[in-house]
């Protein structure tokens, strides 16, 4: 079987950099979304299909080795196992090899909704009895501009108090993917996590200052066991294996 590679959630930040770098491989990729208008895209093969429902899945998997899964949906976040479960079921059936994942630095520390289900699906990963590697990553900058420049919307930025974060590039990350996915599988891997840590506050200053946005920012307590998960739980300092600064991304993605 010649390695076809299989990516879902194509059209997302982590996806579409993933998509990327295999299509620059030279390796034939193919890419899974849900519209049914399908991108005009030289050396990407792209797919309609529903990872929810099922719909598509089949033909989207037939003939593929290897499938790197990215797709996941924040606000509707419970979704995600049964989408894993139709993607594990179908990549069975179409005898895929290796089946890569994403997962966040942390899920199995913190009980915040979203990373409890982030868990439930490594472990429905490492249940399947397909060969497959995890991935954990600290938080991407992409989305950390995308919350400031929600919170910044009100007249003061609210963050977690003494939290700390360590944003790694989306694109290190997709290169790490990519990686694990033309090699053997290989389970769980070491974390991956950028070069520095930040305190939320820090960031959150950094970003308006960039944004040219003038806000108060605030440190608030947060309570419970999910407070007390974000304080300890959010960063991989002995795994600052990524290059690419926040202060880097600000410079180009945000700075006016």
């Amino acid at each position: 079987m010649e390695n076809t590679v299989l990516v879902t959630g194509a059209t997302g930040v982590l996806g579409r950099e993933v998509l990327e770098r295999i299509r620059r491989s030279g390796v034939p990729v193919r890419a899974l979304t849900r519209r049914s208008r399908l991108p005009e895209d030289p050396g990407v093969e792209w797919f309609t299909g529903d990872l929810v429902t099922g719909a598509g899945l089949d033909e989207a998997v037939g003939g593929v080795r290897t499938v790197i899964h990215c797709a996941s949906d924040v606000r509707h976040f419970k979704q995600d196992i049964p989408a894993l479960r139709n993607l594990i079921a179908a990549a069975r059936q179409a005898g895929v090899e290796h089946l890569v994942n994403i997962s966040i630095v942390g899920v199995d520390r913190i009980p915040y909704p979203y990373y409890q289900v982030k868990l439930e699906g490594e472990r429905l990963l490492e249940a399947s009895g397909l060969g497959w590697s995890n991935l954990r990553a600290t938080q991407f900058p992409e989305l950390l501009n995308t919350a400031f420049g929600v919170l910044s919307r009100l007249p003061v930025v609210l963050v977690p108090a003494g939290t700390d974060c360590q944003p790694v590039d989306q694109g290190e990350v997709a290169d790490r993917l990519v990686e694990l996915a033309m090699g053997a599988p290989a389970g769980r891997a070491p974390d991956m996590a950028g070069p520095r840590v930040y305190s939320m506050s820090r960031l959150a200053r950094d970003w308006l200052r960039a944004a040219g946005r003038r806000r108060p920012v605030l440190a608030v307590h947060v309570p419970g066991r999910i407070g007390s998960g974000f304080r300890a739980a959010l960063t991989a300092p002995d795994r600052a294996v990524g290059r690419r600064t926040w202060e880097q991304y600000l410079a180009e993605k945000v700075a006016r």
